[in-house]
Order: C-alpha cells, then sequence, then structure tokens
C-alpha cells in the first residue's frame, strides 16, 4: 500500500499549480484551436468571454497571465456570425461554459442617455453566463 503523507500532497499541488502557470506563460495574445485544445489537455482553465459586437462574435480567453483572442491558423482574430459554432467549436474541446458580453453597451444615443464605458472587469462580472453543451 502507498502511504501519502501531508506533504506529497502539498508537492504535488505546487507541481499543477505551477505546470498550469507554465501553460498561461507560454500563451500568447493569440490561440487557435489547435493551441487550445493542447493547453487544455494540460491543464489550462480559462475564462471564456463571447464579445458581441454588433451581432458579430468574437471569443477571449482570460487567464493569469493576460488575455488570447481565438484565432486562425494564419493569425487572424476569429469571428462568428451566431454563438451556436462558438458553442459546437468549444464543446467538441470540453469547455462548458462561458459569458456573453457586449462591446456596444454603453448608452442610447438615440433618447439622450449617456454611458460611461465598462471596464473589462465589470463586462466579465456583468456578463450573461452561456454554456457550450
Amino acid at each position: 500500500m502507498l502511504f501519502r503523507s501531508g506533504s506529497d500532497a502539498y508537492l504535488e499541488g505546487v507541481y499543477q499549480e505551477f505546470s498550469m502557470s507554465a501553460i498561461d506563460m507560454t500563451l500568447g495574445d493569440q490561440l487557435t484551436l489547435k493551441q487550445l485544445s493542447h493547453a487544455l489537455r494540460n491543464g489550462f482553465s480559462p475564462i471564456v468571454e463571447v464579445e458581441s459586437m454588433d451581432g458579430i462574435y468574437k471569443v477571449r480567453f482570460h487567464h493569469a497571465n493576460g488575455v488570447s483572442d481565438l484565432s486562425d491558423n494564419k493569425g487572424h482574430v476569429s469571428t462568428f456570425l451566431g454563438t451556436g459554432e462558438i458553442r459546437d467549436a468549444l464543446g467538441q474541446l470540453g469547455l462548458t461554459h462561458g459569458v456573453l458580453t457586449f462591446a456596444d453597451q454603453c448608452g442610447d444615443e438615440m433618447i439622450g442617455v449617456e454611458g460611461k464605458a465598462m471596464t473589462p472587469d465589470e463586462m466579465l462580472t456583468y456578463g450573461t453566463r452561456i454554456s457550450f453543451r
């Protein structure tokens, strides 16, 4: 029978934290689906943001060392015309949920309501939780 002391469990936790940080550190501003799949298999656990820009959507991954945009193999930020495509692509990789944010919700100039732009943290905090399954 294998005996595990408390310090062994602690060291294992430290190793897992280090390896997740190492994954985060290797990520750049852009991330392809293939790179995302590899990172997820190695412990990457991002906050997934689906940002709506007047009916066009893009996906951003928030992690310990910044934010990465979902991009194609040519380095262009991937855009989608609906959330169904996003749900299918990210759900297949095992991601279960994200936060839908709106880049264009600041005020309503049509009726004279001024607004102040939300910070990225506020957008994530007050966004709508969405499912990829």
